[in-house]
């Protein structure tokens, strides 16, 4: 019965994809890194605006919404240095040198004596964050079998999630000073793991003309040994020629795309379903909301903690992203997309209605509703918007221009990020908690809209073919 498990192809610990699996973890480990960073803010900025702020400066709305979203801008830069240097430099550099702007990230923590200091430090987790959105899904999709690709690629956001929640429990609970030096364990083990265990992707080294090199990284990453039997070696070798063909035949070249190439149907079609999926991975606040999840709660009329309603939601969070590994490639992207886009836009709503309610009736018998509106609404987000959004991404554009073109919409997602990040503090200060949630509602329900016309589904799809 286990033998039987074990030799599905869609098991990730079967004996070809055990070394997928395996890098798939260890590149991971910056996402968590960089989960934390995100994670620890939310408590941690609630305190530095108080009299009692850990630093010699409390923080007002505008310094906040300014911290808060220098992730954005990070974001944008990380994004358009990764997208630049992939192809040049290979994964494997990259993947080295998005771990330096999050090791600086904490030093200016540590370190801050001004607001500018948090601002540039939050600016550095966006290099790193903005460089683990476009690296990692281009990476995974490189070299993961179709069979679990949908899987490993969704592990980004798992791992992000997780991270997120390790970060609010140490912005709740560990002292400001002491936060850095347990922050750093995780990038330095992810420099090590990687310069160790990672090797770049036999696409990319087909790409480059590294034939010898690219047959090494694929067996490596098959998992094929000299000791395998010689038809599965046969079969291996075979699936690797047909790779090399396709990727040096003179249309799939990739070092030669022209404007041509990014005015095809398949094209048009991929910018157009991007634009809605980043609108709605944006504007549904799912990624917002838990940058300011303290506050959001301190301001909806709930009774409890807002601290501990944090790290509710960020377990729920994590379960949601946990949820999407399990079934993206069990149901596909377009049904995690059509039940996350609709419950979200359902959430948002309920959560206005109570917070209006609020301000008008005393519902201190039902402080538990905030906590679990808002748990539904991150579930939720979680499933599709959230951890679909970079398996789509790479699955929707043709071959010749699917690297540039996920660089350009992550790019694009990022520069969202960063107006959402500054905007949310301030709609939240003169429009007030429902108007926001309500205006994110209407804007979910009309990418729902979109998904459920237009969507299609990319499970299984060859990454060699448009």
């Amino acid at each position: 019965m286990f033998d039987r498990i074990l030799q599905r192809p869609n098991c990730l610990v079967n004996k070809r994809n055990r070394y997928q699996l395996l890098a798939t973890v260890l590149i991971n480990l910056i996402c968590i890194a960089h989960g934390i960073g995100i994670g620890w803010l939310s408590p941690t900025l609630r305190k530095l605006q108080t009299p009692e702020s850990p630093l010699s400066f409390p923080l007002n709305v505008k310094e906040v919404s300014w911290v808060g979203s220098a992730l954005g801008i990070g974001s944008v830069i990380g994004n358009s240095l990764s997208g630049l240097l992939i192809h040049r430099i290979g994964s494997k550099m990259c993947l080295l040198l998005i771990a330096i702007p999050h090791l600086c990230l904490w030093i200016m923590v540590y370190f801050a004596k001004s607001v500018e200091f948090l601002i540039a430090g939050r600016l550095l987790a966006g290099i790193t964050g903005g460089g683990i959105y476009i690296l990692h899904p281009l990476f995974i999709s490189e070299f993961c079998d179709a069979n679990i690709r949908g899987t490993c690629a969704t592990m980004v956001m798992l791992s992000v999630n997780t991270g997120i929640l390790i970060g609010y429990i140490l912005g709740t609970h560990v002292s400001y000073y002491v936060v850095p030096f347990i922050a750093l364990i995780l990038p330095l083990s992810y420099f090590v793991f990687v310069l160790l265990f990672i090797r770049d992707s036999p696409m990319h080294l087909i790409s480059k003309g590294k034939f010898l090199a690219a047959e090494k990284s694929f067996r490596y990453y098959k998992n094929i040994k000299d000791g395998d039997s010689v038809s599965d070696q046969a079969i291996a070798m075979a699936e690797f020629k047909n790779m090399k063909v396709a990727l040096t035949k003179e249309d799939n070249l990739l070092d030669k795309v022209t404007l041509k190439d990014f005015a095809t149907k398949a094209a048009l079609r991929g910018y157009a379903m991007a634009a809605v999926i980043v609108i709605a991975n944006q504007f549904s606040g799912v990624f917002t909301m838990v940058n300011y999840m303290t506050d959001i709660f301190a301001m909806s009329g709930g009774s409890m903690d807002p601290n501990t309603s944090t790290i509710i939601i960020g377990s729920v969070q994590l379960f949601g992203a946990y949820v999407s590994t399990l079934l993206c490639d069990v149901f596909g992207r377009r049904i995690l997309m059509l039940v996350s886009s609709g419950g979200v836009a359902l959430s948002l709503t309920c959560f206005g209605f109570f917070t209006y309610f609020t301000q008008m009736y005393d519902l201190s018998e039902w402080s538990w509703v905030p906590a679990a509106i808002m748990s539904v609404d991150i579930f939720l987000g979680n499933i599709g918007l959230v951890s679909c959004l970079f398996v789509l991404m790479v699955e929707m554009y043709p071959l010749k221009i699917r690297a540039k073109a996920t660089s350009i919409s992550i790019v694009v997602c990022s520069s969202l990020v960063f107006l959402m990040l500054n905007i949310f503090p301030l709609c939240m200060h003169y429009w007030g908690l429902p108007t926001t949630m309500w205006s994110m509602a209407t804007i979910t329900a009309f990418c729902f809209t979109c998904f459920l016309l237009f969507l299609k589904e990319t499970k299984g799809k060859s990454m060699l073919e448009d």
